[in-house]
Protein backbone atom coordinates (compact mmCIF):
# COMPACT_ATOMS: atom_id res chain seq x y z
CA UNK A 1 0.00 0.00 0.00
CA UNK A 2 0.85 3.29 -0.45
CA UNK A 3 -0.32 7.22 0.62
CA UNK A 4 0.15 9.36 -2.39
CA UNK A 5 0.25 13.07 -2.16
CA UNK A 6 -0.77 15.28 -5.27
CA UNK A 7 -0.15 19.14 -6.17
CA UNK A 8 -3.35 20.08 -8.33
CA UNK A 9 -3.32 23.06 -10.93
CA UNK A 10 -4.70 25.50 -8.74
CA UNK A 11 -2.01 24.77 -5.81
CA UNK A 12 -3.94 22.67 -3.79
CA UNK A 13 -2.60 19.03 -2.23
CA UNK A 14 -5.00 15.92 -2.50
CA UNK A 15 -3.43 13.16 -0.27
CA UNK A 16 -5.04 9.52 -0.76
CA UNK A 17 -3.59 6.05 -0.66
CA UNK A 18 -3.69 3.18 -3.43
CA UNK A 19 -1.93 -0.33 -3.87
CA UNK A 20 -0.69 1.01 -7.35
CA UNK A 21 0.56 4.37 -7.46
CA UNK A 22 1.44 4.61 -11.45
CA UNK A 23 -2.06 3.70 -11.87
CA UNK A 24 -4.09 5.39 -9.65
CA UNK A 25 -2.47 8.92 -10.97
CA UNK A 26 -3.75 8.25 -14.28
CA UNK A 27 -7.06 7.98 -13.09
CA UNK A 28 -6.65 10.90 -11.13
CA UNK A 29 -5.37 12.57 -14.89
CA UNK A 30 -7.94 11.20 -17.33
CA UNK A 31 -10.59 12.89 -15.07
CA UNK A 32 -11.93 9.50 -13.18
CA UNK A 33 -10.35 10.00 -10.12
CA UNK A 34 -11.57 11.62 -6.74
CA UNK A 35 -14.26 14.72 -7.77
CA UNK A 36 -11.69 16.99 -5.56
CA UNK A 37 -8.85 16.58 -8.72
CA UNK A 38 -11.17 16.61 -11.62
CA UNK A 39 -11.88 19.79 -11.29
CA UNK A 40 -8.52 21.14 -10.88
CA UNK A 41 -6.60 19.12 -13.72
CA UNK A 42 -3.52 18.40 -14.18
CA UNK A 43 -1.98 17.10 -11.09
CA UNK A 44 1.76 16.42 -10.64
CA UNK A 45 2.69 13.43 -8.11
CA UNK A 46 4.98 14.89 -5.09
CA UNK A 47 5.18 12.35 -2.55
CA UNK A 48 4.73 8.36 -1.86
CA UNK A 49 5.57 7.04 0.85
CA UNK A 50 4.43 2.62 1.29
CA UNK A 51 2.98 1.29 4.02
CA UNK A 52 2.56 -2.29 5.26
CA UNK A 53 -1.10 -2.65 5.00
CA UNK A 54 -4.44 -0.97 4.62
CA UNK A 55 -5.45 -0.20 8.01
CA UNK A 56 -1.64 1.71 8.30
CA UNK A 57 -2.52 2.85 5.18
CA UNK A 58 -6.11 4.64 6.40
CA UNK A 59 -4.15 6.10 9.75
CA UNK A 60 -1.47 7.67 7.67
CA UNK A 61 -3.68 9.37 4.93
CA UNK A 62 -5.63 10.57 7.79
CA UNK A 63 -2.81 11.90 9.65
CA UNK A 64 -1.40 13.77 6.26
CA UNK A 65 -4.59 15.34 6.09
CA UNK A 66 -4.72 16.60 9.39
CA UNK A 67 -1.29 18.57 8.54
CA UNK A 68 -1.17 22.11 7.56
CA UNK A 69 -0.20 23.20 4.07
CA UNK A 70 3.49 23.98 5.24
CA UNK A 71 3.63 20.52 6.98
CA UNK A 72 2.63 18.68 4.55
CA UNK A 73 5.47 20.71 2.40
CA UNK A 74 7.83 20.00 4.73
CA UNK A 75 7.23 16.31 4.66
CA UNK A 76 7.67 16.39 0.86
CA UNK A 77 11.26 18.26 0.62
CA UNK A 78 12.46 16.02 3.84
CA UNK A 79 11.30 12.96 1.39
CA UNK A 80 13.51 13.97 -1.56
Amino acid sequence: MYIYILQCSDGTYYTGWTTHVGRRVARHQSGKGARYTRARLPVTLCYVEEVSDRSAALKREYEIKQLSRIQKERLMQNSR
